[in-house]
């Protein structure tokens, strides 16, 4: 029987990313216009929703007992601490970077779908 609390983290976390991708695409976008500040805006809008994540997504982690519960908790909170780190120094960079292992190519999943996958097959 599929575990209803997964089922809608998992939901949860496939909406966050989709707003996490939109950001990319629409920073990219005012980037290519010349828009540096405006990249830049969206990049933060990009790290606070990845910084809160895991304290947003802690409705969903509550319910999911035993290890996987705590291992999900704990891989979100990697992802927050991570952007908690970009907004902290202000590092457009680091920004860009965030759901993105160094040899990551155009086209390949970002460190969150991959786990949004991982997830999936746990269910």
């Amino acid at each position: 029987m599929p575990d209803q609390a997964l089922i809608e983290l998992i939901d949860f976390l496939e909406k966050t990313n989709a707003d996490i991708l939109r950001l990319e695409k629409e920073g990219e976008a005012v980037l290519q216009a010349g828009g540096q500040r405006e990249f830049q805006i969206k990049l933060e809008e990009k790290a606070k929703i990845l910084s809160a994540l895991g304290e947003k997504a802690w409705k969903y982690t509550e319910r999911i007992k035993g290890p996987l519960g705590t291992e999900i908790s704990t891989r979100l909170e990697q992802f927050s601490t991570s952007a908690s780190a970009a907004l902290r120094i202000g590092s457009v960079f680091f920004m860009t970077a965030l759901l993105y292992p160094e040899d990551h190519k155009p086209g390949e999943p970002n460190d969150l779908e991959t786990y949004i996958r991982e997830l999936r097959r746990q269910n």
